[in-house]
């Protein structure tokens, strides 16, 4: 009986399936000895030839390794991940489908160890497995196991700091392998679910964050190399950038949210420096065509967090200035208003918080109080990031963005009314600030040979509407966009101080003749903005600043849009200017006087050198010499400084200080120059602006005086009186003048309505009794004007004296002998 079960179990081994005896074959008694090769090629030869049976080679493999691993047999584990490996590489059949799943089975259960040896091995399988190309598809295999322990490796707080970093950079590999394997294969699991980005996304944003650690700890240079290796942060980075990378169109918002509540979550907004970081490694990572996609999911965000702190929302911004860079230089799309619009409407939202206190309009008990200084810091950089982006579009979005916000401006006019009362006043004034900083920056180095284009008639309109106003910032505001706009060759700069140089030529000025489109917008707008400097010159709060950008302005449109009229004209704007710090009929300070003098001797010296008339030229230095002899006061190198040397008394101005608009207007016409418009004094119109604009007193800023003899000419000692203006006779004028439009429609409607319902007859009869009238009274004039030559046999003394003409037809007339041929 004893030789029977020998026997019995002797038979046992010759009786076990081929491909079980082959796989035992694989493992060597002692596990240090590795994997017997040659008993692995007999089991790679054999699963090459009989593919049916590969599956099961598989199972049995995975048995062995549940086994080995529960009795912690580490050495067999290795070595049946190791002919798994080989089997991987070396199979393409179709039955590779049931294979892999006894693999992954197997790399799952090593995942779940809580040894890191073995997790690390399951990983670098598994990364090995995502390398290989299958040849037929797998319906059914899902990959949410490993997406969740890649991701918890990835965040791996183990006490040895060597390991922790191993385990990290295995579970990064991991979720690169798990990317590479399912990303392009529609038949796999979608990777991009938000389940799934929302695992993998942070997990690699969590190892960024450690970029700085990681590198404090590379203690030698000589080691520097093999710690840039196991960087887990430079992995991440490269995994990041690989997963997007790949990111399709309808992707891009799954992978761009995790970002977004991670920075969230762990307050990675306010110092920026990580969340600017992580977007460009998102912008430059991305197709350029899906730029735009980025750019609305942080505009969102911004408006999702429109009642976070300011630090909060001002990090958003940024983040948003530099990807907004980035992605202009590919594709941004529709998303250049959209973007303007949220930027501007939170700018109006921060100017609510700051003038409230409080997110919700009052102040209660738990409300959050806001700092001021916060919100101007928010202001300041949603300003930098509208001009930074503007500055990369092209001219023709440049110019949409500009009337885009230029119509946000609030603006008193009839059809939009500002707010009243205080608040609402500040708040106006402030949006009018920051729009108009918006603005500024925009048009800071923008470039268009049209100035038509440029600066279109709605546009200028509403921004010179806002020089009327009286707060003396905005007005300032204004005079920098214009000569934003106007400065297209680079001279701004040279203008940035006020001086009386004796050679313009060490400006280096960059001069192009006018164009013809530069003299049609001349010839529309030149007087609107004559006016506005005029008006500008009068104000009482002007500072030295704004005599700077007024001097700018007149030099740059001297250079940049100036033939012969526009010179005539702008000659005798500062004529007019220097009358009104001579006259003074609005009371201006001292200072206010002296630096009208000063600006006009100032500019007058530019315009005689660019026009090179000898005798023109020779006035105005003569006028300068003798005011740095005598009246120094009047010069800019005097009133434009630090600590202004001025006169106490500027009544009584002595001819010889002042320049002469006859002197000037000979001088030019004998140049060829329109010396009749020279004499002539400028005075501007009173428009409905004007009425709107919120003025003290609109008698300070227009002048409605109508003389006879020029007021500009200087050398008239006698002057005739104006007649006096006041606030009654304007209020009266502008009732009287809507009492006669009320008529006057009145009228027009009465005669539509005859037209609509009297009797053809009637009508008929009535044009015609017009016309009978209209000829009638053109007869008379006929008869008044249309006379027949004088006779030239003389004339007779009619009644009183006077000599009377005789009216003699042609034919009758009696001609000199030497008229006869």
């Amino acid at each position: 009986m004893y030789h029977v079960v020998l026997s019995v179990c002797g038979c046992c081994g010759a009786l076990r399936p081929r491909y079980k005896r082959l796989v035992d074959n694989i493992f060597p008694e002692d596990p240090e000895d590795g994997l017997v090769k040659t008993n692995m090629e007999k089991l790679t030869f054999y699963a090459l030839s009989a593919p049916e049976k590969l599956d099961r080679i598989g199972a049995y493999l995975s048995e062995r390794l549940i086994r080995d691993v529960g009795r912690h047999r580490y050495g067999y584990v290795c070595i049946a991940m190791e002919a798994l490996d080989q089997l991987l590489m070396a199979c393409h059949c179709q039955s590779i489908n049931l294979f892999v799943e006894s693999f992954l089975k197997m790399v799952a259960k090593l995942l779940e160890s809580e040894k890191p040896n073995l997790q690390i091995l399951g990983t670098n399988s598994f990364v090995k497995f995502a390398n290989i190309e299958e040849d037929t598809p797998s319906y059914h295999r899902s990959y949410d196991f490993f997406v969740s322990r890649f991701s918890e490796m990835c965040h791996s707080s183990h006490d040895d700091l060597e390991i922790k970093t191993k385990i990290r950079m295995s579970g990064i590999k991991g979720l690169q392998g798990v990317v590479r394997k399912t990303v392009n294969d529609e038949l796999q699991a979608n990777i991009w679910d938000p389940q799934h980005m929302d695992k993998i996304v942070p997990s690699l944003l969590f190892n960024l964050q450690h970029v700085e650690e990681a590198e404090s700890r590379s203690p030698s240079p000589l080691q520097a190399p093999e710690k840039e290796k196991e960087n887990p942060a430079e992995l991440a980075e490269r995994c990041l950038r690989e997963l997007l990378g790949r990111a399709a169109f309808g992707n891009i918002k799954n992978a761009i949210k995790p970002v977004l509540i991670h920075l969230d979550n762990h307050s990675l907004w306010e110092p920026k420096v990580f969340a600017i970081r992580c977007f460009k490694i998102i912008m430059y990572s991305i197709q350029p065509q899906h730029s735009h996609l980025v750019i609305q999911q942080l505009l969102g965000h911004l408006d999702a967090n429109s009642r976070s702190a300011a630090t909060v929302r001002a990090g958003i911004v940024e983040v948003l200035s530099e990807a907004a860079v980035i992605a202009a230089t590919g594709s941004v799309g529709p998303t250049v208003l959209e973007m303007f619009n949220t930027l501007l409407r939170q700018l109006r939202l921060s100017i609510d918080y700051a003038l409230t206190g409080s997110y919700d309009g009052a102040i209660s008990l738990g409300t959050k109080i806001i700092k001021e200084h916060e919100e101007r810091m928010f202001q300041e950089a949603v300003i930098k990031t509208i001009g930074s982006f503007a500055s990369t579009l092209p001219t023709y979005q440049r110019s949409e963005v500009i009337l885009f916000i230029m119509s946000k401006v609030p603006l008193p006019s009839l059809q939009h009314p500002l707010e009243a009362g205080r608040t609402g006043e500040n708040r106006n004034r402030l949006t009018q600030i920051m729009l108009l900083k918006s603005l500024l920056q925009v048009s800071t180095g923008f470039q268009c040979n049209n100035m038509m284009s440029a600066l279109p008639s709605n546009f200028l309109d509403r921004l010179l509407s806002t020089a009327l106003m009286e707060d003396a910032e905005i007005r300032l505001f204004v005079l920098e966009i214009l000569i934003s706009f106007i400065d297209r060759h680079g001279n701004r700069h040279k203008f940035s101080t006020i001086s009386t140089l004796s050679d313009i030529s060490v400006l280096k000025l960059k001069v192009d003749k006018c164009s013809r489109q530069d003299t049609v917008f001349m010839k529309k707008h030149s007087q609107q903005l004559y006016r506005h400097i005029y008006l500008s010159c009068k104000e009482d709060t002007n500072m030295q600043k704004h005599y700077e950008a007024l001097y700018g302005l007149l030099a740059l449109i001297s250079i940049e849009l100036a033939n012969e009229e526009v010179v005539v004209d702008l000659i005798r704007l500062v004529l007019a200017v220097q009358d009104v710090a001579q006259v003074n009929e609005e009371n201006l300070p001292v200072y206010n006087r002296c630096a009208l003098y000063a600006l006009g001797a100032a500019y007058l010296n530019l315009i005689s050198q660019l026009t090179t008339v000898p005798a023109f030229c020779q006035h105005i230095h003569e006028v300068i010499e003798t005011r740095k002899k005598e009246a120094p006061y009047m010069l800019p190198e005097d009133v434009f400084v630090e600590r202004p040397r001025l006169s106490q008394n500027l009544d009584g101005v002595a001819i010889e200080f002042l320049f002469r608009q006859s002197k000037i207007s000979e001088v030019l016409g004998g140049s060829g120059y329109n010396s009749d418009r020279l004499c002539l004094p400028y005075i501007p119109q009173l428009t409905d602006e004007d009425r709107l604009s919120k003025r003290r007193s609109i008698g300070e800023t227009i002048s409605l005086q109508v003389e006879v003899e020029s007021r500009n000419s200087p050398e008239k000692e006698e002057r005739v009186p104006a007649e006096e203006i006041t606030y009654e006779t304007l209020k009266k004028a502008i009732v009287d003048s809507v009492a006669v439009e009320e008529q006057e429609r009145e009228r027009r409607r009465q005669v539509v309505e005859k037209f609509q319902k009297a009797p053809f007859e009637e009508i008929a009869a009535h044009c015609g009794a017009r016309a009978s009238l209209l000829q009638s009274k053109l007869n008379q004039i006929f008869e008044i004007t249309i006379r027949p030559p004088p006779s030239p046999s003389g004339t007779i003394t009619a009644a009183y004296g006077q000599p009377q003409n005789h009216s003699i037809p042609v034919y009758e007339m009696k001609f000199p002998d030497l008229c006869v041929y």
